[in-house]
């Protein structure tokens, strides 16, 4: 969760694209980010993979109007719509791109080769066939902000509660990648998008945040397996949450222009 979503990047910048507030070079540039090259394989008409430049161009023609998040997880098919082939894909990636309009869907294969701290990233984008329906358990805007409150206070109660929110080097180096990210700059979505979703997006990497700083930050105080149990039973339905508003926070564009 501290991460953005390659899925994000795609949506949030083709989004743009289509409303032509960003040019294709500076959408590409933008989703691909830190890795070294996207690919999308798959798309119709096309025999072998092609650059994103080219992809999106050729999804806006084949009826795309707007790019949708999914999130999915185990038990939780979080933006999905089917069929179960792109579903299982699409969960297996842990994320996924549903072009609205064009029945289409991306799931991503990432590929890494390279010594540590010099790894070389390729992505490979698979286009394949989705459902047109509606999304699985996507939340609105406000509901999403609504919860997300209810989820920071719950994640602080239960972390401060078994003594893993506070200190030591894993959880300085937490607090400070999150601040760090911050601010690089305030651009936390593309262009086009609402004050809201920015807010939104904002305090679900926190509640993210948080989630996996207690995942990662060793037993703390919980000295029993009972109550690493109970740690875990706690915040897996705040990361849920926090996965609902950042699924609602790419998508609220494509919201918007289908009403």
């Amino acid at each position: 969760m501290l991460s953005e979503p390659r899925a994000g990047r795609l949506a949030a910048w083709g989004n743009a694209l289509i409303a032509h507030m960003v040019s294709p070079d500076d959408a590409v540039i933008a989703i691909v980010g830190e890795d070294a090259v996207h690919r999308v394989e798959g798309l119709p008409g096309e025999s072998a993979p092609v650059g994103l430049t080219l992809a999106l161009g050729r999804l806006r023609a084949l009826g795309a109007s707007g790019l949708r998040v999914a999130l999915p997880a185990p038990g939780h098919p979080l933006g999905l719509s089917g069929p179960p082939d792109f579903n299982a894909r699409a969960l297996e990636a842990e994320e996924a791109v549903i072009c609205e309009g064009a029945a289409l869907g991306l799931v991503p294969e990432v590929y890494e080769a390279g010594p540590e701290g010099d790894v070389h990233v390729e992505v490979v984008w698979h286009c394949l066939p989705v459902r047109e329906a509606p999304p699985a358990d996507v939340p609105s805007l406000g509901e999403a902000e609504r919860e997300l409150a209810e989820a920071l206070r719950d994640a602080t109660e239960v972390l401060t509660r078994l003594d893993v929110a506070g200190s030591g080097p894993v959880a300085e180096a937490a607090v400070a990648a999150y601040r760090a990210r911050a601010e690089r700059g305030r651009e936390v979505l593309a262009p086009g998008y609402p004050p809201r979703a920015v807010r939104v997006l904002e305090l679900a990497q926190r509640v993210g945040m948080l989630v996996s700083l207690a995942s990662r930050n060793g037993h703390g105080g919980a000295v029993s397996a009972s109550e690493m149990s109970a740690r875990g039973d706690a915040l897996r339905p705040v990361e849920r949450v926090a996965r609902r508003a950042q699924v609602a926070a790419y998508n609220s564009v494509v919201v918007e222009r289908g009403r």
